[in-house]
């Protein structure tokens, strides 16, 4: 038990009404009737005897004074006896994550960085008259009632924690070791019923003293956690669901100025609890931020398949449809710019369609960078930035509560920033870091799903499912339609039929060949990315035109000069999705790696062994573009005969550089070097330090050079950035790279060819030469010979060899 000297509370008092800042009924005193206490002197805390049971708050606070919230001070909740809930395993490793001394950290951060009041009452109120914003002003915590925990959970569940304080410590051991694995994960002990009254008791006075207006916002410091426990059950740390519990008294005792409650809950895990104890309330939004896993991290998916858990797809139910928002990372490793971006794209917009009477902040800390079970890295600006922004909302009635967090200096630290922040501090400046790709494509998945229920959300979002019935087609497939004819037209190119059941379908009118490519003496074989789109929306609705969208092709020019400089053209162009009658997502992702180099290798293995090998005396060039160049890497190291046929590989990249190595051929590597020209975007990571360029100067990633192109102004670059695919806000610098390189590419092409072919002739001149020999010794000898039309054919090849134009 502790001690007195060691309890920081606030408790009501049978022979003194105000013992702490509080009326008699509640422990709370509003800090507008201070000057009427001159003559008190008030001390911080009582002595443990003088503690009053549990009572609800009186029909006074449920009084409602309108007063400017500027001059109200931010309200502190807290109590010792909340650290009473402790461990009952007693072995010699009884740690646990949801340490006692969470709460005790975050009060000592405040205290040292002079947010809480250390002297009298009396001198906190004068201060406060000068500067209600220099200290918090401290609400009393107290027990719950059984009917205030009842708003929320089951009378069955509420007399099992109060079973707890009767039990044997033997018992509470027991309890402890089978319910701390799993999905429960949870530990208990003799004071965790009374810990929990208080906790949830705290969250109930932070938030009623926040709506009446006695303070202007208000962060509870208590524990045990709540967001987690279910109406019928406790559940991950959490015994009690506080939020919830809070949210529906204050509801049901100011129903005039409390009907719709935003409930934003920031904790690393999704806070099960709240989202099905409102899954069907109208009047409660509930937004969660968590890391989802695909429904692997914790909480992870509920023993009853009928109970939904954080899924995005999960908006709510009934006249609550719509009022659940589930913002799921993918994966851990997220920070502050993706939570900004969350914020700035969803939360924001959404909160002010709702237009809450009161924020209500499940503020778990786990989140926080340092929480090793959190894995992610938000730090204490962010924080602060997120509350400054809920802080616009319900007139700035903030109730902040604590939930998880388990790293008591992240803990702390990021309390501060919220509580700074709540006493009128403006956020802490900070960098925002690019959104990654991933997160980007969840909050795009937010967004759609919401547009169904949110007018905000709607704007840019496609309503596919209903297009569908309209003979509806992705601009994907019209665009290589539109290229086909195009090609078809000029250069009487048609497509290649592929004669495998999947890669058919998969690749038809993807392969374009010009007539007679089987007779080509020279070919150039281009395997490309889509052609880059770019639009210029309305600004009003975001509505895309057609006459403000624009396809940027580069490589036409290529395919032109090939062809009128004797070339067979094949061109391969490897579709980014490949569209299917049940497609029913207006987004849809790029093909995942793994499976689109399969394709992309079946597809060239395909024609290699049934088109380029049966034409033994054609060149093949190679012409890469974009993340399509993959492919040449998938040949060459497939079919290593490759390296015989091929002039050279001409490649312009900018998203990732493809190393080639052979297990069987060690040559491979250096051959590559000798045989590539690599023009690489000048803003790709390669160049970024000495260490990147050098490592691409090795052997297996053929011979790398930066194009001479300028990145952020003037054609084909611009401010969109450089994506996955070298695209960005003005054409992309793939397309600046083909236009700028042109002529140096052609050149360094004839070049290539020239040097095959001479060197084509030497090897058969050598050939004829061996040949004409065993013709001699053969005659000398009266044999036979077969071989007597070896210089014939050595003739037919000769005679079809054209010079590479100028």
């Amino acid at each position: 038990m502790l001690q007195s000297s060691e309890m920081d509370m606030i408790v009501d008092n049978d022979e003194q009404a105000h013992v702490g800042n509080g009326d008699a009924s509640n422990g709370f005193m509003d800090p507008r009737v201070l000057n009427q206490l001159d003559d008190l002197d008030l001390p911080d805390s009582t002595e443990p005897e003088s503690r009053d049971e549990s009572q609800p708050s009186s029909q006074d606070t449920k009084a409602v004074v309108e007063v400017r919230r500027a001059s109200l001070p931010t309200g502190c909740c807290y109590d010792d006896r909340m650290k009473l809930h402790a461990n009952a395993d007693f072995s010699a490793n009884p740690h646990h994550p949801e340490d006692p001394r969470r709460i005790q950290e975050i009060m000592k951060c405040f205290k040292e960085n002079n947010l809480i009041w250390n002297g009298s009452t009396i001198d906190l109120a004068d201060a406060l008259k000068q500067n209600p914003n220099q200290w918090m002003w401290r609400i009393g915590a107290r027990k719950a009632t059984r009917e205030e925990i009842c708003t929320a959970h089951t009378a069955s569940h509420y007399e099992w924690v109060k079973s707890l304080s009767t039990m044997t410590s033997a018992d509470l051991r027991q309890l402890t070791n089978d319910f701390d694995n799993g999905r429960k994960s949870l530990y208990v002990g003799n004071l965790t019923y009374e810990a929990a009254l208080i906790s949830a008791g705290g969250a109930i006075e932070t938030c009623k003293n926040v709506v009446a207006g006695k303070v202007k916002n208000a962060i509870a410091v208590i524990r045990p956690p709540g967001h987690h426990a279910e109406h019928n059950e406790s559940l991950g740390f959490c015994i009690f669901n506080n939020v919830p519990i809070a949210a529906k008294v204050c509801m049901m005792d100011y129903p005039e100025v409390c009907r719709k409650v935003l409930i934003l809950d920031w904790d690393v895990h999704h806070g099960n609890g709240i989202q099905n104890m409102f899954y069907e309330d109208p009047n409660v939004l509930y937004i969660s931020l968590h890391v989802y896993q695909n429904g692997q991290f914790y909480p992870g998916q509920p023993e009853d398949p009928g109970v939904p858990d954080g899924g995005l797809e999960n908006c709510g139910a009934g006249r609550g449809m719509g009022k659940n928002i589930n913002i799921g990372w993918a994966e851990q490793g997220v920070g502050n710019g993706e939570y900004m971006a969350a914020f700035q794209k969803i939360v924001m917009p959404i909160a002010q369609e709702f237009d809450p009477d009161l924020v209500i902040v499940s503020a778990g800390f786990d989140a926080a960078a340092g929480d090793e079970l959190g894995g992610c890295y938000v730090t204490p600006a962010c924080y602060s930035h997120m509350t400054h922004m809920l802080m616009s909302l319900a007139n700035g009635k903030v109730a902040v509560c604590l939930e998880g967090g388990y790293n008591l200096h992240a803990i702390s630290r990021s309390a501060l920033a919220v509580a700074k922040t709540l006493m009128g501090e403006p956020p802490e400046r900070m960098d925002i870091p690019p959104l990654n790709k991933t997160a980007a494509h969840t909050l795009d998945n937010v967004k759609r799903i919401q547009s169904a229920y949110w007018e905000c959300m709607r704007p840019g979002v496609v309503p596919l499912a209903a297009l569908q019935e309209m003979a509806t087609d992705r601009l994907s497939d019209m665009i290589r339609t539109a290229q086909k004819s195009t090609l078809a037209e000029k250069h009487g190119m048609f497509p290649l039929y592929v004669q495998r059941t999947k890669l058919s379908r998969a690749f038809e009118n993807q392969v374009l060949v010009t007539p007679d490519i089987d007779k080509a003496r020279r070919i150039l074989m281009v395997i490309h990315d889509p052609p880059e789109i770019l639009a210029q929306p309305d600004a009003y609705d975001n509505s895309v035109y057609a006459h403000n969208a624009f396809v940027t092709d580069g490589l036409n020019p290529y395919i032109e000069w090939a062809i009128n400089h004797g070339f067979g053209v094949m061109d391969i162009n490897i579709p980014e999705h490949i569209s299917h009658p049940s497609d029913n997502e207006p987004y849809t992702d790029r093909t995942n790696e793994t499976l689109a180099a399969k394709q992309i290798k079946d597809l060239l293995c395909y024609l290699w062994d049934n088109y380029f090998e049966l034409n033994p005396d054609a060149s093949l060039t190679l012409l890469g573009v974009g993340d399509a160049y993959f492919g040449i890497k998938q040949l060459l190291v497939s079919r290593p005969a490759t390296t015989s046929k091929v002039t050279g590989i001409l490649c312009f990249v900018a998203g990732s550089l493809r190393p080639v190595k052979s297990e069987t051929d060690p040559n491979l590597s250096k051959w590559y070097k000798a045989n590539t020209l690599i023009y690489v975007s000048p803003d790709h990571a390669c160049w970024s330090n000495e260490e990147a360029a050098r490592k691409v100067r090795k052997n297996r990633f053929g011979k790398v050079v930066q194009a001479d192109i300028q990145v952020g102004r003037g054609f084909g670059v611009g401010g969109g950035g450089t994506g996955a695919g070298g695209r960005n806000a003005l054409g992309g610098s793939l397309n600046a790279m083909l236009r700028r390189h042109e002529s140096d590419a052609f050149a360094w092409i004839k070049r290539q060819v020239r040097e095959w072919e001479r060197s084509r002739m030497e090897d058969e001149t050598d050939e004829d030469e061996e040949v004409m020999g065993e013709e001699v010794a053969g005659a000398d000898t009266g044999r036979d010979t077969a071989m007597g039309d070896v210089p014939g054919v050595g003739m037919d090849v000769q005679s079809m060899r054209v010079p590479v134009g100028s």
